[in-house]
């Protein structure tokens, strides 16, 4: 662990994967004390101990984002572990290919409660947290350049998207007087394990992924790493004037 410069208490929901963990490793590495948030409990504490193992600071924690008292009990115990929350990345989400005739009001409630009404919970619990404590903070949400540019099979996880970016608006606007500050990144096509749920035929999602890539200007999907220095820099003091905005990071795929 080196190029430690960020002395705060940090937690991160979906972290036991994919771009999430990406994040944990690189603000454990920068200093930062880290919440590995996920509802998979195994994947969390995989990831915690990689990262102590590195010599970082982290603590797993079993988190249901929906679940309000599952969000209060888990930040609880890091902020009685680390000390003061300072960032909340609002990063849990899930998605699935489903033609758009076929979508039903399952299928929309269930990805509404975990990537919007998560996401508010999430803000919430963490914006208590920082209040009561009296310093300010930052709440940085993973939207999805699907929030602005949605196609059929997705509809349901686009809509779900475009609600978070707008809740980074009227949350940015409640919190300002607090010295709260909410920003968020919206990724393009990024490789990680949620590629699995999209298209769970590995053939099929290659020829997805091999489709994506031809239209991206960058030649190539991003990775998770590719998405670590904005969530470092909406974590740091350099983005200390910033509120209510996003920053896409898809590769110049939507222009």
């Amino acid at each position: 662990m080196t190029h430690r410069s960020l002395d705060i208490t940090v937690a991160i929901t979906g972290a036991g994967n994919g771009i999430g963990a990406a994040i944990a490793r690189a603000l454990a590495s920068a200093g930062a004390r880290v919440g590995v948030a996920d509802i998979n409990e195994e994947a969390a504490t995989r990831v915690a101990d990689g990262i102590r193992q590195a010599g970082g600071e982290a603590l797993s924690l079993q988190m249901d984002v929906a679940d309000r008292a599952s969000v209060a009990a888990g930040l609880t115990r890091l902020v009685d572990t680390f000390g003061d929350l300072g960032v909340m990345f609002n990063n849990a989400g899930i998605s699935k290919e489903i033609p758009f005739l076929e979508q039903t009001e399952l299928d929309w409630e269930r990805t509404h409660k975990v990537n919007v009404i998560g996401t508010l919970i999430c803000t919430q619990e963490a914006a208590k947290l920082m209040i009561a404590a009296g310093h300010g903070g930052k709440i940085v949400n993973t939207t999805s350049i699907t929030a602005r540019n949605a196609n059929a099979p997705f509809a349901h996880y686009a809509a779900s998207k475009a609600a978070v970016s707008s809740l980074i608006q009227s949350s940015a606007r409640a919190l300002a007087p607090h010295d709260i500050t909410v920003t968020g990144f919206a990724p393009g096509v990024v490789a990680t394990e949620i590629w699995e749920q999209v298209t769970p035929d590995p053939e099929e999602r290659a020829k997805k992924i091999a489709d994506y890539s031809s239209r991206i200007l960058r030649g190539r999907v991003a990775s998770p790493d590719d998405i670590v220095p904005v969530a470092l820099f909406l974590a740091g003091p350099g983005s200390d004037y910033m509120t209510g905005q996003i920053i896409t990071i898809d590769g110049g795929m939507v222009l």
